[in-house]
């Protein structure tokens, strides 16, 4: 194989495998309702099987690093996409409802070992002036497999038995291990490596922690709740004793010294914006197309898909930008898209037609295509490459959590201004459901407008930061 070749197998093979994981985990969400039937329980029981897979991957990406480092990301990779494929066998064989939080608990924890080191992977194989394009391409598969999974999910449950939702996974889990196999390009592991078993410890249980309570608090009862509140303090404490803790050592789990470099900070606060803004999207716009507009679950998967696939293209569009101009030109630029669509988002009223919305939800998609990869991209750039799979592992972590804070934020918000304009208002059901979406995508745009100074402040490859 030429050169050329050879790197793009990289991206095809890490995509394969990614791509299973993010779809996966989308398809479930439809079919919570369903798998309650099935397994004789309540809503809460049935969400620990999307509430597990994020815990589980949130407590494994601060070691990715690390065993990359150690045992060789391509080694690293393929054992996580193994582990995924192991999860979905037990999964499909499960009798009991614990069994498949088990099984999405292993998922986790595969995904986990998976995503941080699929990045390293890639960035890897290009050189600099290269990986905005290639990253590009590798994140239509993270804004693609969200927007068909609920389809594919809901299309699978109604012909089908719930649990080929996860023997639907092995065929791809099968052909990324080929791919990954074949053409994934070894990294040298470092023996000399030692794991810091005290700071894993502190830095898993302050994750999960946060994480735990993130996953339960969306509605306001379980927002406010004393014991949440407490496990969410102690998490943050967790957190904090453990930065003290890793600065003082000369090999830390995690390297924390990338923090030092400003466009990788800059490029974190970014991102974090822009997952915000994803994730109010994700969850507020299906209630508002279901609840408010009262249009079918149908209309509201269709509604997704364009703004994927223009936020697909535009990653690419913006990762040659990236590559040729640097982040000041393409990352400002999203961000201001996105807030620009958020604010839409926030004053439609019900007269408004099904083709404005999704033509507002394709500009948002732009936005996320512009503002979102290109961002974690030129952070990655900035930090020094033997230093890549912490970077990316850190910036995978940071992102999971501001996503997860983002949905209890407007879920709770929601929940609560809807129902004061119901009480306090006399709104009908339909009004008070859109004035308190149109609020929280308000919201929306405000957080995401405060990431885009610090946009403007980051630097590309040519220029040499001087912290």
């Amino acid at each position: 194989m030429g050169k050329l070749d050879q790197k793009w197998l990289v991206v095809i093979s890490v995509i394969t495998g990614t791509f299973t994981v993010i779809l996966n985990n989308s398809m479930l969400n439809p079919v919570l309702p369903e798998l309650m039937k099935i397994f004789d329980t309540d809503a809460v029981g049935v969400s620990w099987i999307l509430t597990i897979f994020m815990i589980a991957m949130g407590m494994t990406m601060p070691v990715t690093g690390f065993l990359g480092d150690r045992y060789g990301k391509k080694k690293i990779y393929i054992i996580g996409l193994s582990l995924f494929a192991f999860g979905s066998i037990l999964g499909a064989i499960s009798q009991w409802l614990s069994m498949v939080i088990i099984a999405r608990a292993i998922q986790g924890i595969a995904g986990g070992l998976m995503m941080p080191n699929a990045m390293a992977l890639i960035f890897q194989a290009f050189p600099r002036n290269q990986r905005g394009y290639a990253v590009g391409i590798y994140g239509v598969s993270a804004m693609v497999a969200p927007a068909i999974g609920p389809t594919i999910g809901g299309v699978i449950s109604e012909n089908f038995d719930w649990y080929f939702l996860f023997l639907f996974n092995l065929p791809f889990a099968a052909l990324g291990i080929f791919f990954s196999a074949k053409y994934l390009i070894k990294t040298m592991p470092d023996p000399s490596r030692i794991f810091d078993w005290k700071g894993f410890a502190i830095i898993t249980a302050g994750v999960g922690a946060v994480l735990y309570v993130l996953g339960q608090g969306r509605n306001f009862e379980q927002a406010v709740n004393w014991m949440n509140l407490g496990i969410l303090v102690l998490g943050i404490v967790l957190i904090i004793v453990f930065i003290k803790y890793e600065l003082k050592l000369d090999s830390p789990l995690l390297e924390l010294s990338v923090f030092k470099v400003k466009t990788y900070r800059y490029s974190i606060i970014a991102t974090s914006a822009a997952s915000i803004g994803l994730f109010s999207n994700l969850f507020l716009l299906p209630y508002m197309i279901q609840e408010a507009f009262e249009l079918s679950m149908v209309k509201t998967g269709l509604i997704f898909l364009p703004s994927a696939l223009a936020s697909g293209a535009f990653m690419t569009i913006g990762g040659r930008i990236l590559d040729k101009k640097g982040p000041k030109l393409v990352v400002p630029t999203g961000l201001i898209i996105l807030t620009f669509a958020s604010l839409m988002f926030g004053f439609v009223d019900l007269s408004t037609s099904y083709w404005m919305l999704l033509a507002i939800n394709i500009v948002h998609g732009l936005g996320l295509g512009f503002g979102n990869m290109p961002a974690t991209t030129a952070g990655m750039n900035a930090i020094p490459d033997h230093l890549v799979a912490q970077g990316s592992a850190m910036n995978n972590l940071i992102r999971q959590i501001s996503s997860s804070l983002g949905i209890v934020i407007f879920s709770v918000y929601y929940e609560v201004r809807r129902g004061q304009y119901m009480l306090f208002d006399e709104l009908t059901m339909q009004e008070a459901t859109l004035q308190a979406i149109n609020e929280a995508f308000i919201l929306a745009a405000i957080i995401v407008a405060l990431s885009i100074p610090f946009a403007f402040k980051m630097k590309g490859i040519e220029h040499t930061e001087k912290e």
